[in-house]
C-alpha cells in the first residue's frame, strides 16, 4: 500500500508551485536562457528550491530529480521524486495560460504517485498505482474515440527542433493528414493529462525529459490509455519519447510512425 503521505505531499508541492507561479505571472520577471530557445525564469529556480526543501524535511532520505538542478540520473534509492517545477516555461514567460508543475514519486523504480497542477484553472491532476487518476477529486477517464479520422492528437517540439525540424515536422504532417486536427500547447505534463481526461485522444513527443513525463503517465494509465515508445516496445520514461493514447487508437498510431519511418528510410535509399 502506499502511503497516504506520499499524495498529500504532491499536492502540497505543486499546490505551493502554482502559488508562486501565479504572483508572478504577468509581472516583469527575470528570463535566462539555458540554450538558444530553451528559457529558464527566475519563478522556475525559485519552486524548484521550495519543493527541495519540502522534500529534505518530510523525507531526507528520499532523492529528487528535477530540470533545473538535476539529480541522479537513475533511481538509485528506493525513492525517487521527479519534478518539473514549470512545465511550459515558455509559455509562461510570453504570458500564455498554458503551463503547470508536474511532480511523480517512484518506488522501486515504478512510477506509484503522480500530481499535476494548472494554477490558471485550478485544475490538479493525481494519481496512485491502482489507485486510479483524478482531476479534482473526480475521476478521470480516456475517450472511446476509434477512427483516428476522428481524433484529436497533440504533440510537442523540442528545444533541439532548429536541429531537427525537418525529421519532426515530416512526422507532424503523417499524423496531420489522418487525424480531425493536431494541436501543440506546449506542455507535455498537461497533454497527458488531457489525454486522460478525453480531451484529446493521443500524444507523441519525441526529446523528453523524466520530468516531463512520469506523472503524466501515470495519470493516462490508471485512466485507462496505454502508453508506449514510438515503436510499440514498452514505455520507460527514461528514454525520451513516447506514444500515448485511450488505448483503441494505440495501433492506427503506432501503425502511422511505422509507414513514416519505412517512407523515409527508402528515401535515402533511392
Amino acid at each position: 500500500m502506499i502511503d497516504p503521505l506520499f499524495l498529500a505531499t504532491a499536492v502540497d508541492a505543486v499546490l505551493q508551485a502554482g502559488g508562486l507561479q501565479m504572483a508572478s505571472f504577468g509581472t516583469d520577471f527575470r528570463v535566462d536562457k539555458k540554450g538558444a530557445i530553451d528559457l529558464v525564469t527566475e519563478v522556475d529556480l525559485a519552486v524548484e528550491r521550495r519543493f527541495r526543501a519540502l522534500i529534505a524535511e518530510r523525507f531526507p532520505d528520499h532523492l529528487v530529480l528535477a530540470e533545473e538542478f538535476g539529480g541522479p540520473g537513475t533511481a538509485a534509492g528506493r525513492y525517487c521524486w521527479l519534478f518539473d517545477p514549470l512545465d511550459g516555461t515558455t509559455n509562461y514567460a510570453h504570458g500564455l495560460p498554458v503551463f503547470a508543475s508536474s511532480l511523480a514519486l517512484e518506488i522501486d523504480g515504478v512510477i506509484s504517485v503522480g500530481a499535476i497542477y494548472d494554477p490558471t484553472r485550478r485544475e490538479l491532476f493525481t494519481a496512485t498505482l491502482g489507485g486510479g487518476a483524478f482531476l479534482n477529486g473526480v475521476p478521470l477517464r480516456v475517450s472511446s474515440t476509434d477512427r483516428l479520422v476522428d481524433a484529436m492528437l497533440v504533440t510537442g517540439f523540442p528545444y533541439t527542433i532548429h536541429q531537427a525540424s525537418e525529421e519532426l515536422v515530416s512526422l507532424f504532417s503523417a499524423f496531420l493528414s489522418r487525424a480531425q486536427a493536431v494541436r501543440r500547447l506546449g506542455s507535455a505534463a498537461l497533454d497527458l493529462c488531457y489525454v486522460a481526461a478525453g480531451r484529446m485522444d493521443g500524444f507523441w513527443e519525441q526529446h523528453l525529459k523524466p520530468w516531463d513525463m512520469a506523472a503524466g503517465a501515470l495519470m493516462l494509465a490508471e485512466a485507462g490509455g496505454r502508453i508506449t515508445a514510438l515503436d510499440g516496445s514498452p514505455f520507460d520514461v527514461r528514454q525520451g519519447q513516447l506514444m500515448a493514447s485511450n488505448g483503441i487508437l494505440h495501433p492506427a498510431l503506432l501503425e502511422v510512425v511505422r509507414r513514416w519511418r519505412e517512407q523515409r528510410s527508402a528515401g535515402r535509399h533511392d
